[in-house]
């Protein structure tokens, strides 16, 4: 292995420093989580790029700081692209989808985007919503992450604010994923397959089969999201 160009090394490391940086500034991203998909893959790849290269003597400065300006230009014609074609932004940074009406999961969006219950769930407890049910629209961001607009009885002031008393808080249990009984949530809820059997029947479904999402809360009871909507 051949000595390392100490020379070659430091021009190369403030370059790719100095890149990274006016990346960040012109694109006037404040925090990570607001980069689009396209952004991330750019910067992970021009990050990789850089990882590759710098550490290669045989790429002279020239060839290095061509690559780097040019991999910089295409972001930029991208990000003009974009500003004055509104037809180009669903294919750049993509569209947000609403995935949860009235409480009702859209089955075909969450499959479109690839997520799945859990996945969902996630994201909403993330938003500090424990249960579908409190969702008057959850909308899923390009960014990955979920806006939601709550029903309107779930939406605050706090209780302090109203000089209410605490009351006991709940936490929901979901009992039905994609058409299957949760079997541990139901038993250690105390209930069985009759009792469910029951609740599904009563609002309206014939079994399990029929129903994407269903969860318990003591409170308000079961609430469904079904398979098919309309």
């Amino acid at each position: 292995m051949g000595e390392v160009n100490i020379v070659l090394l430091t021009t190369k490391v403030v370059i790719g420093f100095v890149t990274l940086f006016f990346i960040i500034f012109i694109t006037g991203r404040t925090s990570i989580y607001q980069l689009t998909p396209f952004h991330f893959v750019f910067v992970l790849l021009l990050g990789d790029f850089l990882g590759d290269t710098i550490y290669e003597d045989r790429i002279g400065i020239f060839y290095f700081f061509y690559a780097v300006g040019l991999w910089t230009l295409l972001m930029l014609a991208v990000e003009y692209i974009t500003l004055k074609k509104k037809s180009s932004r669903s294919v750049f940074e993509g569209n947000p989808d609403i995935i949860v009406r009235d409480g009702i999961i859209d089955r075909k969006m969450l499959k479109k985007n690839k997520l799945d219950v859990n996945q969902l769930s996630s994201l909403l407890r993330q938003a500090n919503i424990f249960s579908v049910r409190e969702v008057k629209y959850g909308i899923l961001e390009p960014n990955g992450h979920i806006s939601t607009l709550l029903k309107s009885k779930y939406q605050k002031p706090d209780r302090q604010d109203l000089n209410l008393p605490d009351s006991l808080v709940d936490l929901p249990t979901t009992l039905i994923i994609d058409g299957e009984i949760i079997w541990d949530n139901l038993h250690e809820r105390g209930f069985d397959q009759q009792w469910l059997h029951k609740q599904i029947t009563a609002q309206g479904y014939d079994s399990e089969k029929d129903i994407f999402y269903a969860d318990w809360d003591d409170r308000e009871g079961i609430h469904i999201s079904p398979i098919k909507v309309g």
